[in-house]
């Protein structure tokens, strides 16, 4: 409550013409969701989210991991989705799921990390199955997670199970899902080992930099989010109507990606784009200003 007086005395308070509302600032320092009917607002890497809801810090089949970053806030959709899926998990031989970041109680731009993550549809899980569901605040900030890419990107580690591709598959199988994104390594070797009729959800598994020790999940838009867009271009798109197991996926490890040779006399660079953690309130969807502000 503190933290929320705070941020509602900066939105009323001038401030000086040399200082900038950041919009990352201010969405971090509200410690509560808004007590407002659930609404994605904007898109996934620029938004904000009204009526989200708290994922329970341990529930019988899942623990949220690294709770001082007070990230475990969602969309009641993705709260049930993420539940339903570490119930799943159990059915395919593991305890439950450790949950990583979802997003802030109003979601909007974060200090830290994540781009996306803005509207309570994104959810990080992590690829270590649990030994306990009983862990301790203090041993959720120290365990890790395991990487199951190898150092050279190109293929996945011994950390890799059958069991991961039937929770990968599992999770994209689900209505609600929109993509998920995996180290380029976990695609390659889930289209190795898929039937070819598995087209409509592997072709929902997108290969992504970064993702060694988790898989990231983004529901659509639910059915009445009328200020929620829509990402494009969709997966089918993306996939050209197939399973993404094309060369477009090979890119990922090749080495024009991997080592890309200077470009002599490249000319001017592009104009540089704003990132989430430079967006003010102006940057945002309207709506985002209501949600920061109500109570």
């Amino acid at each position: 409550m503190i933290r929320y007086l705070i941020v509602c005395a900066t939105l009323l308070t001038p401030l000086p013409a040399s200082a900038e509302k950041l919009a990352n600032k201010l969405f971090g320092a509200v410690d509560q969701p808004s007590q407002q009917d659930a609404m994605p607002i904007g898109s996934y890497a620029r938004g904000c989210a009204a009526g989200l809801v708290e994922l329970p810090e341990t529930g019988p089949t899942w623990q949220a991991m690294r709770l001082s970053r007070h990230r475990n806030f969602g969309h009641p959709v993705l709260i049930q989705y993420l539940e339903d899926l570490s119930q799943t998990a159990t059915q395919i031989g593991w305890r439950g799921l450790y949950i990583g970041d979802m997003g802030q109680p109003r979601g909007g731009p974060m200090t830290s990390g994540h781009a996306s993550h803005q509207i309570g549809l994104d959810a990080d899980i992590w690829m270590l199955p649990p030994k306990s569901l009983n862990l301790s605040r203090k041993d959720r900030e120290n365990i890790s997670s395991i990487p199951v890419r190898s150092a050279d990107q190109k293929s996945v580690t011994a950390n890799w199970t059958p069991r991961h591709a039937a929770l990968l598959k599992a999770a994209a199988s689900d209505p609600r899902i929109d993509r998920i994104f995996v180290a380029a390594a976990v695609k390659i070797e889930m289209c190795k080992t898929a039937k070819r009729s598995d087209k409509k959800w592997l072709q929902k598994i997108r290969p992504i930099a970064g993702h060694d020790t988790h898989f990231h999940v983004r529901l659509k838009c639910p059915k009445g989010a009328t200020l929620c867009e829509t990402q494009s271009p969709t997966v089918s798109e993306l996939s050209n109507g197939g399973d993404g197991c094309d060369d477009t996926l090979a890119w990922w490890v090749s080495d024009a990606y991997l080592n890309p040779k200077p470009v002599k006399n490249p000319g001017p660079p592009p104009p540089r784009k704003k990132g989430p953690r430079e967006f003010t309130m102006a940057d945002l969807p309207r709506q985002c200003a209501d949600v920061l502000s109500s109570p």
